[in-house]
């Protein structure tokens, strides 16, 4: 199955290549997004599209969030005809080497969760407060959700075409990681099956981490909201 690599990006080019690098050597397509970034990311990005045929670029014009850049790679990994769309950090948190068992995994599942809170995951190089947050703020999805997924607010997933077609991604309006939170469970409302593979997660070598007060203030209010209009039959 064709499967696709959406890869965001800003201010990333330290990573970008090495990384396009890697995910060449598991035979998938790889999709950078780029939000305009000053550091020149975009250009490299081009050039590498230029020198590998599994590389393509999408520009956007400005920096809107994860949320906005990860839609508007999905809408074009689908409509080049992907079967299997995976998303993932540019930074090097994610293993490339792990991509082979996500998609293996989605052979049983419609969507596939990297997942670091399951048997056998793992979170490297984080602080007490960054670790805190995190796992928190899974924990806290998971109780007002009512699901049994234990990662929820991980980026690094798989998802079979159908459900990317089905869970109306013009509805969606996060912006930050409430954005793995929404997709997740609205994949779930559904009636789309969720497996989680236990990763390693490793926190960048190089560049700077875009989590901030505001990301954690959207997932905080976005969480009792997705239940709210689940409840009504919204969702």
């Amino acid at each position: 199955m064709r499967a696709t690599v959406c890869l965001p990006t800003y201010n990333e080019r330290e990573n970008l290549e090495p990384m396009v690098r890697a995910l060449g050597e598991r035979d998938v397509s790889v999709l950078v997004i780029d939000d305009n970034s000053p550091d020149g990311t975009g250009e490299l990005a081009d050039r590498l599209a230029g020198e590998h045929d599994y590389v393509s670029v999408l520009h956007r014009p400005r920096k809107e969030g994860l949320g906005p850049a990860y839609l508007a790679g999905f809408q074009r990994a689908l409509a080049d005809g992907a079967e299997l769309i995976l998303e993932m950090d540019c930074d090097f948190s994610h293993n490339p080497g792990d991509v082979p068992r996500l998609i293996e995994a989605a052979a049983g599942a419609d969507l596939v969760l990297g997942s670091r809170y399951v048997s056998g995951g793992s979170v490297e190089n984080w602080g007490l407060v960054r670790r805190f947050v995190s796992a928190g703020g899974s924990l806290y999805a998971r109780l007002l959700l009512g699901v049994r997924v234990h990662d929820l607010t991980g980026g690094f997933k798989c998802y079979r075409r159908a459900v990317l077609e089905t869970i109306d991604l013009q509805a969606i309006d996060s912006k930050g990681y409430a954005f793995q939170i929404e997709t997740t469970y609205r994949a779930l409302r559904k009636g789309f099956s969720v497996a989680e593979v236990p990763i390693r997660f490793v926190d960048r070598q190089e560049g700077h981490s875009k989590m901030s007060r505001a990301i954690v203030l959207e997932a905080i209010w976005k969480v009792p909201a997705l239940r709210l209009r689940a409840l009504l039959g919204r969702l």
